[in-house]
């Protein structure tokens, strides 16, 4: 990330070390705050009228900045993300949740101004997004596909997203001293671990891909998943060869991604795996039962089916 003023980098380090939030999370709380800071310098008259948003530079943000802004100004930033960035609902109460993150820390943490402006800003009401997933055909045609010189690999890859709901960054950082029989750890959200099982087609994918993994010069030799260049294999590649196995198997490549496959293997075990709401919850690795129960829609036809076999229906 970019220099930045001290106010902001202090928050950064804080949500980090003390709250424990991911890099990626403080990236986004970053690119949030950012925004804001530089449509504050466009509200208060700090900036050329003419400067491209983009180039507005936020390190002079500082403390005389900060004590100026009320409720006003963020509901202005608000509306202004909405009108002149295209942001959607989520996007801006993506924006409010960093803006009151930020000004809690600056009234209850390091004291720098009196009264918190965030205290009463309310957040749009987002839609419930119904996750979208491969159906079984399609995630058996996507399997189907895989193929190259580096088949034994991307297939396990692939399975394992597809079997067990792995996020892209638990999935490039697993170490092979991390399985052990059918259990997986793996370091999820906020530093997390949390354990996966493998099932069978999980084992069966890493054990035919351990035969052929390159051994020799490795810079990484507890890696399991490996690029070409013998590094640990990176997000980038494996969002590449996802992409590249969805077009092959002639499915909608702006449609699905690596995070798709996730919400697929969610939606397969609940719809055929009988699995609970609490049991997903674990499984997938959310802190909130809430952020599972977006998989709870796609199994209408057990509502129905649990409708229809009250002894009362067939009354007449």
């Amino acid at each position: 990330m970019e220099d930045m003023p001290l106010l902001l980098e202090d928050f950064l380090v804080y949500i980090e070390t003390i709250k424990g939030k991911s890099p990626n999370t403080a990236k986004e709380y970053y690119f949030d705050l950012r925004t804001f800071f530089r449509f504050l310098k466009i509200r208060y008259r700090l900036v050329d009228k003419d400067t491209p948003f983009d180039d507005i530079d936020i390190l002079d943000i500082d403390e005389s900045i900060i004590r100026k802004v009320n409720l006003q100004d963020l509901y202005a930033f608000i509306s202004f993300v909405d009108r002149n960035r295209d942001n959607k609902n989520y996007a801006k109460a993506r924006k409010v949740a960093s803006i009151r993150s930020f000004f809690k820390f600056l009234h209850s943490k390091l004291k720098v101004i009196d009264e918190n402006p965030a205290l009463e800003l309310e957040s749009p009401k987002t839609n419930t997004r119904h996750p979208v997933y491969l159906s079984l055909n399609e995630a058996e045609r996507l399997l189907d596909a895989i193929e190259g010189p580096f088949k034994e690999r991307d297939y396990a890859i692939i399975t394992l997203f597809l079997n067990c709901g792995l996020r892209l960054s638990e999935l490039v950082s697993i170490d092979i001293d991390k399985i052990k029989g059918d259990i997986l750890t793996v370091i999820g959200k906020g530093d997390k671990e949390r354990t996966i099982y493998l099932n069978e087609a999980c084992l069966y994918a890493i054990e035919k891909y351990l035969k052929v993994r390159p051994t020799e010069g490795l810079k990484d030799p507890n890696a399991l998943f490996i690029s070409k260049r013998k590094n640990r294999i990176s997000d980038k590649t494996v969002q590449y060869l996802v992409k590249k196995y969805i077009q092959s198997a002639g499915l909608n490549t702006e449609k699905y991604s690596t995070h798709k496959l996730r919400h697929t293997a969610a939606t397969l075990m609940y719809k055929y795996g009988n699995v609970d709401i609490r049991a997903l919850q674990q499984i997938l690795g959310h802190e909130n039962v809430s952020t599972t129960q977006i998989y709870t829609h796609v199994d209408d036809e057990r509502l129905r089916s649990a409708v229809k076999s009250n002894p009362l229906s067939s009354r007449d």
